[in-house]
């Protein structure tokens, strides 16, 4: 009954290891979903949409990111550099921030982690209507988390 003591013992040690590892990775993870998360509010929903600020983007997006889209059986790619450059006329010449047309809701519907990779749906809506669904692909590099790909459904 010793021996049966002793592995008993050795067993709930082990699964209180494992549990701990695993609350452990939990908070991690959870931190990486709130740096992502606040990643794409500033770069993205205001970066690109609320606030037309280019240079907000060019810090969370990746310099090789690109839109993809389908175009017949082509794909179609629009770089992060004309993306910003047309946010950037677009706040020159007619933004109004008051403007309704001017003013993006929106909702993370799920955040997935996956060591240094990560992939965010995030639904977008315009007075009160749901304009986009987009799939945000994320990288973590030294520097931090970057938007490297979307790709989207215009509803």
């Amino acid at each position: 009954t010793m021996k049966k003591g002793h592995y008993l013992l050795v067993i709930v040690c082990l699964l209180g290891l494992s549990s701990f590892a695993f609350v452990k990775h939990e908070a991690k993870s959870k931190a990486e979903e709130e740096a992502i998360k606040d990643l794409i509010l500033k770069s993205y929903v205001h970066g690109a949409f609320n606030e037309l600020n280019a240079e907000a983007m060019k810090k969370g997006f990746h310099e090789d990111f690109a839109i993809y889209s389908a175009k017949g059986e082509a794909i179609s790619k629009y770089p992060i550099a004309a993306w910003t450059d047309g946010v950037a006329k677009r706040k020159a010449n007619d933004y109004d921030a008051k403007d309704p047309k001017n003013k993006w809701e929106h909702k993370f519907a799920s955040v997935d982690v996956t060591g240094g990779a990560a992939q965010v749906k995030i639904e977008l809506f315009n007075q009160g209507k749901q304009v986009y669904t987009d799939y945000l692909s994320l990288l973590k590099f030294d520097s931090g988390w970057r938007i490297v790909a979307k790709v989207y459904n215009q509803h």
